[in-house]
């Protein structure tokens, strides 16, 4: 070895593979926590794309530092409508809210307000984009589980080709996880 790379040893644990049942219980806890992600993004999507809630302009009054990267953030809804009526009348009254922890104090934003009135989230497609995010991750981790299926039942056939949808799977996740990330800081 040279003088400035330490010697390396590689260590393979000496066991099994899991059992069948282990092995399937691991393939349903994979499958559970990528599809969960996508399931907890139903309402944020829903919000974003306007299927629920009520549509208006969010100005950020305020964002508290609570440390370790958290942050609280208050501001002031304003609905484009009066919502009991249905049509399209004037604007309501501001209404207090909690803002997306990824404001900024000053951001003004197209944002819907939740059924319960105590939260705004972005809307339109920066929203979506952001409300994306989470399903992202969820996809690419889903990448490389044909192949370790297919390892763990033996098949010698079409590996390779899982291992470069793998591949691509991860890398579409982690884009689309990018562009959410980018989307909700924008």
């Amino acid at each position: 070895m040279s003088d400035f790379l330490p010697d390396v040893q590689f260590v393979t644990p000496a066991g099994r593979d899991p059992s069948r049942v282990g092995k399937v219980i691991l393939v349903l806890c994979w499958l559970t926590v990528c599809l969960m992600s996508m399931v907890f993004a139903v309402r944020d999507l829903q919000l974003a794309t306007g299927r629920i809630g009520t549509p208006g302009t969010l100005q950020v009054l305020s964002c508290e530092d609570l440390g370790e990267g958290r942050y609280d953030c208050k501001g002031m809804f304003t609905p484009d409508f009066v919502p009991d009526s249905g049509t399209s009348e004037p604007a309501g009254a501001p209404v207090p809210v909690n803002a997306s922890p990824d404001s900024s104090a000053g951001d003004v934003k197209r944002a819907q307000l939740t059924p319960e009135g105590d939260r705004a989230a972005p809307a339109g497609t920066m929203g979506v984009l952001a409300a994306l995010t989470l399903p992202a991750v969820g996809f690419g981790g889903l990448g490389f589980l044909p192949y370790v299926i297919m390892y763990w039942a033996g098949a010698r056939r079409g590996r390779r080709a899982a291992v470069i949808g793998g591949w691509l799977i991860t890398a579409a996740g982690v884009a689309g996880m990018l562009v959410g990330l980018v989307a909700s800081y924008a």
